[in-house]
């Protein structure tokens, strides 16, 4: 490897792009640390805050708010079903579609939750330049916006 095609390497990983996924990883580990004693994943994590904040949500609804494909939340609604903290019905206007809602059981356990969300976010930014986080903001989210309306489909990039 020459020296220039080395330098690049290290850019390539010192790029926003790879301290926005190794952001990722660090804040889904503290997620699994932090809930793995109530037996909880983070997935499963969103889907009770949205239950307890918002109150009954349509499954469907829920792979759109969670960026998740629909199998994977079968999946993790089946094991808080099983658990008994959340209870599933068919939908009023549309029986092939599931209302999810959260039981006391579930009630009582999202009380007793520490929010890895504000855990997260007081270690990693009570020490940041509120306008230096509002310009990251509006970049990763033009940039995932861009990334996510762009036509891939046999484009060479």
């Amino acid at each position: 490897m020459t020296e220039k095609e080395s330098q690049q390497e290290v850019l390539k990983h010192n790029s926003v792009g790879a301290w926005a996924k190794r952001l990722y990883f660090a804040s889904r580990g503290v997620m699994d640390t932090v809930l793995r004693p109530y037996g909880l994943g983070s997935t499963q994590w969103y889907v009770l805050y949205q239950l307890a904040n918002v109150g009954p949500t349509m499954q469907r609804d829920l792979v759109n708010m969670l960026n998740i494909e629909r199998a994977t939340l079968s999946g993790v609604v089946a094991t808080l079903v099983r658990k008994g903290l959340v209870a599933q019905a068919p939908d009023s206007e549309d029986q092939r579609q599931r209302m999810l809602h959260i039981t006391r059981a579930g009630s009582r356990l999202w009380k007793a939750l520490p929010n890895p969300i504000e855990q997260i976010l007081k270690v990693a930014f009570d020490d940041a330049d509120p306008a230096e986080l509002e310009i990251t903001r509006r970049v990763l989210q033009g940039a995932t916006k861009r990334l996510n309306e762009h036509d891939w489909e046999g484009e060479q990039v």
